[in-house]
């Protein structure tokens, strides 16, 4: 069954864009922090260019894709009517994608395993393109989903910078649906603080309030700017 979602027109793009960025807002305040730390991902999977032109219309930049197939076939004409779009990989990634992935996005958020970071690094040499870089933890444990176990992460962090000679921004989290979000992002931040890294990318549409209070640098929002999907 193929997924699809809702159409946003510009005023209904227009209007969640805002009442998101407010809300990101709010969370700043709360926690101190200045807004312009935290950067919006809006999620555009599953989303045609004509679900996602309103939402440039709307002032957005950041935009945040699944799929390296699914993005080559509908943002590289989006890209050349668009200045300043920054596209970010959030899931998971084959090893044999790696060439097409440094080639469109301008970060990847799921590094988690020496074959990719190896890959990675062979592309980013051989095509002068430096993406950002986030490691994946599976702070849940979880056996379905991609991530470096957390007991695992600062060894691993140290094989991408010596054996790979990768530089790694930051780290991206999901915490498990089941759980409370918030012991999830705050491990993943204690992770960071230990290694030196400065961006983390924590936070969808249901806790990125919580993920902001808890250091999130980067928020992937999908369900709350262009709607919950449909079939």
């Amino acid at each position: 069954m193929t997924t699809t979602q809702v159409s946003p027109n510009t005023t209904d793009a227009v209007a969640r864009i805002d009442a998101v960025r407010a809300e990101i807002a709010r969370a700043c305040k709360d926690a101190r922090r200045d807004p312009a730390e935290v950067t919006l991902i809006a999620v555009s999977k599953t989303h045609q260019a004509e679900n996602i032109e309103p939402v440039i219309a709307a002032g957005q930049r950041v935009f945040g894709e699944n799929r390296v197939q699914e993005a080559k076939a509908k943002w590289p004409p989006l890209l050349g009517k668009h200045a300043g779009i920054e596209l970010h990989l959030i899931g998971p990634l084959q090893s044999n994608k790696a060439k097409e992935a440094v080639a469109l996005f301008d970060a990847i958020h799921s590094v988690d395993r020496p074959s990719l970071a190896e890959a990675l690094a062979k592309e980013i040499a051989k095509q002068g393109r430096a993406p950002l870089l986030f490691v994946e933890i599976n702070t849940g444990a979880e056996a379905q989903k991609a991530g470096v176990l957390p007991q695992e992460a600062d060894a691993f962090l140290e094989k991408c910078r010596v054996s790979y000679g990768l530089t790694i921004s930051g780290l991206m989290c999901i915490p498990p649906l089941s759980e409370a979000p918030a012991p999830h992002f705050a491990l993943t931040a204690k992770i960071a603080r230990r290694n030196g890294l400065k961006l983390l990318s924590m936070g969808m549409s249901a806790d990125f309030v919580t993920a902001i209070a808890l250091g999130a640098t980067h928020v992937r929002v999908g369900s709350a700017i262009f709607g919950e999907r449909t079939t």
